[in-house]
């Protein structure tokens, strides 16, 4: 047994959950989202929150279980509170602006890196060197908080380049004269 899989996702107030063949699709104030489950996982909708069960007893239906209930509760998270990644700049000259419909970061090489921002996908640049990212498909915000972060990885003997915020960066000594 799943002890993830076991608990059931609460529906909050608010939010209006519809299971639909093997798609579960969620309204709330931020928005709607849609997830589409795994073969051997099913879904149903009782006296307000969602229960995930497996289909059989194999290990990848069990596997598929906690899978498809946690992935759910982010859909649910997601579309009442969104998810936000936060990045900071550190290095002499490096810095972000937002242009338009685009982040261009400066991050020491001999051209700026123009990031188009997807679709759903909010930037918000508070200083030159910290950059917000949010939305409300957590997978999303990650994949691009990782985008940025990979034009400059921060490197291990000063700490320059792209960090998340809560990252810490593991130093290291110099060589020795």
């Amino acid at each position: 047994m799943s002890r993830v899989g076991k608990k059931p996702v609460a529906i909050p107030s608010g939010v209006t959950a519809v299971v639909e063949g093997q798609t579960v699709k969620v309204k709330g104030p931020k928005g709607a989202l849609s997830l589409v489950l795994h073969g051997d996982v099913a879904a149903k909708v009782d006296k307000g929150e969602v229960k995930v069960d497996p289909r059989s007893e194999t290990k990848r239906a069990r596997a598929m279980w906690g899978t498809y209930r946690s992935l759910l509760e982010n859909v649910m998270t997601g579309v009442t509170k969104g998810f936000e990644r936060k990045l900071e700049i550190s290095g002499v000259g490096y810095r972000a602006a937002l242009q338009g419909k685009n982040l261009q970061v400066q991050l020491g090489y001999s051209h700026d890196i123009v990031y188009p921002i997807p679709e759903g996908i909010t930037i918000v640049v508070p200083k030159p060197t910290e950059i917000v990212i949010s939305g409300i498909d957590g997978q999303k915000v990650g994949h691009v908080a990782a985008e940025i972060r990979a034009f400059r990885k921060p490197e291990p003997y000063k700490g320059k380049g792209v960090k998340y915020s809560d990252e810490y960066i593991f130093r290291k000594e110099g060589k020795k004269k």
